[in-house]
């Protein structure tokens, strides 16, 4: 039988009786040869006192190592379990306080890892949800149409008509597909946001160019408040993007003859831009679900849009170091504020 295969009891039994027939076997050549009987009793007496201290260390030593085994059971299964970790004996000798400690490491990497898959998959759950929801209505719409433009005659009229509203639920499908690949990107790290100097002005021009035609649509005015030849570490096409989201949302709901207010300041520490209109205003309730993903008012339902603008203006502010507020009053607008970190 292999020594590594033996149980910790069987092999203390063999190193006691190993010592034992040692010390007697010395005693026996110690007496032949210096023929004292006193001397080999003092040996034999010393020889015990070795030998029982010796199986009191082993005693306890084996105790030791047998409840630091029972604790590194639990622990390994606790560790497999995903439950709370037991405590660590610390007191233990110093290589088995060397394992305890690492395997504490472990098991908090194991329980972060744990908790890193699981907040993955429900947002993974969350966004497939999402999506669903948000391709449900288009999809259908488009099945109906073609259904329609199958199965009943047409005029030429009533064909183009079908036409215009397939393109219409193509373009909500594209700008929810496009959002989502943007927001993806952003939150996956592959596409990474590269500050730079740059000036502010240029920036909200690039975003203001997206809305000047449905904001004539509508007959809304604009006023810019911006100082010239600001500038401020940022990324201007991303931050650009995030300033077109606020403008759109603030032409979508304004009514026609409102206006639209932008101004910059610059702090001390931030940059403020503030996107204000004078909309229907969002309840206090609502300020802070409306940056959630895919979240939109009971009330705007009828407004076209898909819940994402806000939510994406936020993440591409948030990866730049600032943040952002909103202030609204039922019936007075909003006003929705960027601060962007100065460096």
């Amino acid at each position: 039988m292999k020594m590594e295969r033996l149980p910790v009891k069987k092999l203390l039994g063999i190193i006691i009786c190993g010592a034992l027939a040692t010390s007697a076997i010395l005693l026996l050549v110690l007496f032949w040869v210096t023929g004292n009987g006193w001397l080999v009793l003092y040996g034999g007496a010393l020889t015990a006192v070795l030998l029982v201290w010796g199986g009191v260390f082993l005693y306890c030593f084996q105790k030791k190592l047998t409840r630091f085994a029972d604790s590194l059971c639990r622990t390994l299964d606790d560790m497999m379990d995903s439950a709370a970790r037991p405590g660590m004996d610390y007191e233990a000798e110093t290589l088995l306080a060397r394992i305890s400690h690492r395997l504490e490491r472990l098991y908090r990497v194991m329980q972060q890892d744990r908790n890193s898959v699981a907040k993955e998959k429900a947002e993974l759950q969350s966004l497939l949800s999402d999506i669903s929801h948000q391709t449900r209505t288009p999809v259908a719409n488009l099945k109906l149409i073609h259904e329609t433009m199958l199965t009943r005659p047409l005029s030429g009229e009533q064909r183009e008509e079908f036409l215009r509203a397939a393109g219409s639920q193509l373009d909500k499908l594209d700008f929810l597909i496009q959002a989502l690949v943007k927001t993806s990107r952003l939150e996956t790290g592959v596409i990474v946001l590269e500050k730079k100097d740059a000036a502010i002005e240029d920036t909200l021009a690039a975003a203001i160019n997206g809305i000047l035609a449905p904001m004539e649509k509508k007959n809304l005015s604009l006023s810019v408040d911006c100082p010239e030849e600001l500038t401020v570490s940022h990324d201007s096409r991303w931050t650009s993007e995030a300033l077109f989201n606020l403008l759109d949302n603030a032409v979508k709901y304004t009514p026609p003859g409102g206006s639209i207010r932008v101004t910059v300041q610059s702090g001390e520490m931030y940059l403020k831009i503030d996107v204000a209109d004078t909309g229907r205003g969002i309840p206090e309730c609502e300020h802070a679900a409306i940056f959630k993903r895919f979240y939109r008012e009971e009330a705007v339902h009828e407004t076209d849009g898909i819940g994402i603008g806000l939510y994406l203006a936020r993440k591409i502010v948030t990866m730049q170091g600032g943040y952002m507020m909103v202030a609204s009053e039922i019936g007075k607008g909003s006003t929705f504020s960027i601060f962007l970190p100065r460096k």
